[in-house]
């Protein structure tokens, strides 16, 4: 792939001064057309210490609006950044919509350096590439444009700015050894970028390779790769408008291919009497505590999803399921709907943000599968939305298991019935009215639309890395052990 590049490119003075302004003219014009259209971009610049980066990442930002944009400066991990997941700290970076990140180093620079020094092997740097993948696709599918530019000099290119930089007092400390061990290693470098960027282009988002040894001809074509992206995207921005008002979307509500359902199979005449449930809520809630101690010890990460019909008894189930953990270790997240902010990023954005570092347990009182649910069944995305959400959740929940993230996810079932009693009691006690909503209301009147959504996430979304146990909830007893016996299950296989 390389070897093919041709480095000793170059671009004549007054031609580049020439090209400079068209391009910085375009660049501004095309800020603006994006904001107003609400489309997120990326840049990511990649490349070899010394080639460049800095000074390319200047150029393009200089003739846009400052308000627009922000540079993250990605250094090797640290702190919490090493607890969490690798892609967390770039999830919590991406841009809302109509405005710009730009990435000095990325969500690349590890896979370059753990091919390169050997810290990773095939199986693992093959993990690491599918989950860029997924990561990209994931920002691009909603609406992102992601441009990514190698900057590729030579050895020889490298050592001899090496030297001049180390030959200036002002910028000597610019080079440190590290530098120098990556020229040492140059070809095990290269092979890493190479096996990367081949694994990781994809047509959603394509790599650019910029000869950087001629600093004109490498800021030229980078402005050239970067408007061409920008257009592209404005361009398909005006199409799907034109699609979108000749076409109407498909009925909502239409049933997936599936020959029985779910929740019909559930047993909800289970039970559990009074006094058997004290006596098994004080042993598992003890054992709780104990796992709550040595996962913190062993630095493992839990996120607990629940999911459930309004008045399924969700609070009473994690009240039950915290009592006896240490209140520093879990954090209880309630999910209602997005506010503005988090409606300008892309819908995994805020739940990566809550995801617990290691040791930690993370409990989501409803979850990303909202997506699926409300959503879908309200009519508040599209379609395509919430039918890629299948894919795009069962790749997150991947990332974190690839981690060592226990995750289990719980689906509480009672029936319409029951429903109906539990909203009447709730209304009729002015210590609990509080808890009964318009909207409760009027989503018991789409009952059967619900029943559909949760069927079809129920199958698609079971994964053995991360499974949905559906709780039987009529007995509340009987849900509450329920739950404890499933999360210590789950904790004592992982350790």
């Amino acid at each position: 792939m390389f070897e093919k590049i041709e480095l000793d490119k170059h671009m004549p003075k007054a031609e580049y001064k020439k090209a400079k302004k068209t391009f910085e003219s375009q660049i501004g014009k095309l800020q603006r057309k994006l904001k107003e259209e609400n489309i997120p971009i990326i840049i990511v610049f990649e490349g070899w210490d010394a080639a460049g980066k800095g000074s390319l990442i200047n150029q393009l930002i200089l003739p846009m609006d400052p308000r627009g944009f922000k540079v993250h400066t990605i250094d090797e991990p640290r702190g919490d950044e090493l607890r969490r997941p690798h892609l967390w700290r770039f999830w919590t970076s991406i841009p809302k919509r109509g405005r710009l990140a730009v990435f000095d180093r990325s969500w690349y620079h590890r896979t370059f350096e753990g091919i390169a020094n050997g810290k990773m092997n095939r199986a693992k740097s093959g993990e690491a590439c599918e989950e860029i993948c997924d990561f990209e696709r994931q920002l691009t599918d909603d609406g992102y444009v992601i441009i990514k530019l190698f900057i590729h000099i030579s050895r020889k290119e490298q050592k001899k700015r090496f030297e001049k930089l180390e030959s200036k007092e002002s910028t000597s400390w610019r080079v440190t050894e590290k530098d120098w061990l990556q020229n040492e290693k140059y070809d095990q470098y290269l092979k890493a970028v190479e096996e990367t960027i081949r694994e990781t282009d994809n047509q959603y988002a394509p790599w650019t390779v910029i000869e950087g040894t001629n600093r004109r001809f490498a800021a030229a074509k980078m402005y050239w790769a970067v408007l061409k992206a920008l257009e592209e995207r404005l361009l398909k921005a005006e199409k799907e408008k034109c699609e979108k008002d000749s076409h109407e979307e498909a009925d909502v509500y239409t049933m997936w291919d599936m020959n029985a359902s779910i929740l019909k199979s559930v047993d909800l005449s289970v039970s559990l009497e009074k006094n058997e449930y004290k006596k098994r809520l004080e042993k598992n809630q003890k054992r709780i505590g104990e796992l709550g101690f040595e996962i913190y010890r062993r630095k493992i990460p839990v996120v607990i999803a629940y999911e459930g019909w309004d008045a399924a008894g969700k609070g009473g189930n994690i009240k039950r399921l915290t009592e006896k953990l240490d209140p520093r270790g879990y954090e209880v997240i309630p999910v209602s709907a997005p506010n503005e902010y988090e409606m300008g990023h892309h819908y995994l954005w805020r739940f990566w943000k809550e995801m617990p570092k290691t040791g930690h347990i993370a409990i989501f009182d409803r979850s990303w599968y909202g997506r699926v649910l409300v959503e879908r069944v309200e009519g508040l995305c599209s379609n395509e939305e919430w039918k890629r959400a299948f894919k795009e959740i069962n790749e997150m929940e991947k990332h974190l298991a690839n981690f060592g993230t226990v995750i289990r996810k719980f689906w509480l079932e009672i029936d319409k019935d029951e429903q109906l009693r539990r909203f009447e009691k709730r209304q009729n006690d002015p210590l609990k009215a509080w808890k009964i909503t318009e909207d409760d209301w009027r989503n018991r009147d789409k009952w059967e639309a619900y029943s559909e959504a949760v069927d079809e996430m129920l199958f698609r979304t079971s994964t053995t890395y991360a499974p949905w146990t559906i709780i039987e909830s009529v007995d509340k007893y009987y849900a509450r052990i329920k739950v404890l016996d499933e999360v210590i299950k789950s904790i004592e296989s992982r350790l």
